[in-house]
């Protein structure tokens, strides 16, 4: 049994883009490095052809990857976000209660999570921890560091 991938649409239709690029222009360019590489004559000692021919296993691995998040995308539709808990495919502004900062994160699935973009996966410890929680919630989370405490500020779509 596969495992369901969380995708909002913008995950959906990037990973719709990256699997048209691996099959229309990846796939051909490793195709000509191969053949490239089999005309430098004996490939038992060719490292352009070795290097050729990972790569096209590392393409073709991909494509087998991202068919199958694609077949096993549950989306997540904008319009049944709701504002009232924490949810994926919201925005949370959270305070971290030692430091006094605020942040803003987008709760999305693992495939999406792009934290130096503010998007954080539903499965990391600080997705895990704030959803199903409501403006005002505090919820204290274990990190690699230690712990963190956040206060939700805001939920927002």
């Amino acid at each position: 049994m596969s495992k369901e991938f969380v995708l909002t649409k913008e995950g959906y239709e990037k990973l719709i883009e990256e699997l048209e690029n691996l099959t229309n222009k990846r796939r051909k360019e490793v195709a000509a490095r191969i053949k490239s590489a089999i005309e430098f004559g004996d490939i038992s000692e060719n490292s352009e052809y070795d290097d050729a021919k990972n790569e096209q296993a590392f393409v073709e691995g991909r494509i087998i990857q991202v068919n199958d998040m694609l077949a096993n995308a549950a989306l997540i539709d904008n319009k049944n976000v709701t504002t009232d808990k924490v949810s994926v495919g919201c925005c949370v502004s959270l305070l971290d209660i030692e430091c006094n900062e605020k942040c803003v994160y987008r709760v999305v699935g693992s495939v999406e999570a792009d934290p130096e973009n503010e998007k954080i996966s539903n499965e990391s410890p600080v997705g895990r921890a704030i959803l199903g929680k409501r403006i005002g919630q505090i919820v204290k989370i274990e990190v690699p560091s230690g712990f963190v405490e956040y206060q939700v500020l805001d939920i927002s779509k």
